[in-house]
């Protein structure tokens, strides 16, 4: 079995979808619903300051977080692929996915979340910003790495139903981190992409973020389940660098 992790994103599309889609409800809600008592508390100054934000965009938070409330329907919320549209997002093009592609992916994909710790793909989730690296003091810690602690690690565990599980982590430093791998019932391969810069190999994080996506959307068309399977991925011209891979962290170059 192979598990996907990615990273959410900060701009968001609230759009009405094309079709008519299932939809679920985040499997950590009542933990969303206690620190955002705690967000809805703050004033927008408080926001823009915690968050390092303009006061327009202090503002357009401090408002979401005020309008936040479950229970989440279809007329408040929307599914969480759909909603997301930073650079992973571009490479992953979710509305262009099959229902097919995203019942699959609902079993297999997981979103990681500052606000909702992880979400499934069609999880109905409503708007906000808020990074897994914002410093927000809480009952449980000084930050959201304390307020999450081993939740979304024991999550994770939940949906890895085998011994020789591999977790395929696509998420940021940032996120990744709210993951204890210790704990963790998989073994986690993190790929690397490389562009090549002044003839040299190296990450540049734009291309590095869609590359995410882009391999986000090979394993879901491709319905990949063997981890050696994604050394196939050639997707925008990236290729499998044996040369330069380890054996948790293959690497995938760009001339």
């Amino acid at each position: 079995m192979l598990l996907t992790i990615i990273s959410p994103a900060k701009k968001l599309d609230y759009s009405l979808s094309k079709n008519k889609l299932d939809s679920s409800v985040p499997s950590l809600l009542a933990h969303s619903s206690e620190l955002m008592k705690d967000l809805k508390v703050l004033t927008p100054q408080d926001v823009s300051s915690l968050m390092g934000l303009s006061d327009k965009l202090g503002a357009l938070n401090y408002e979401r977080f005020q309008k936040w409330e479950t229970p989440f329907t279809e007329s408040n919320s929307k599914q969480a692929i759909l909603a997301f549209k930073g650079d992973v997002y571009q490479g992953l093009d979710a509305e262009s996915l099959s229902v097919s592609d995203l019942d699959w992916a609902q079993n297999n994909v997981r979103i990681l979340s500052g606000l909702y710790g992880i979400l499934k793909p069609m999880d109905l989730m409503q708007p906000y910003r808020l990074e897994m690296g914002t410093k927000f003091t809480t009952k449980r810690g000084q930050n959201l790495y304390d307020f999450w602690n081993s939740i979304i690690t024991e999550e994770l565990n939940k949906n890895i139903s085998s011994d020789n599980t591999n977790l395929l982590n696509l998420a940021s430093n940032e996120y990744f981190k709210s993951i204890n791998v210790s704990e963790l019932k998989a073994n986690v391969i993190s790929p690397v992409f490389m562009d090549k810069k002044n003839g040299k190999y190296k990450i540049i994080s734009f291309f590095a973020k869609k590359a995410r996506g882009l391999m986000t959307r090979y394993v879901i068309k491709n319905r990949i389940e063997d981890i050696t399977d994604i050394q196939n991925f050639t997707e925008s011209g990236y290729f499998f660098n044996e040369a330069m891979s380890e054996d948790n962290k293959p690497v995938f170059c760009r001339d």
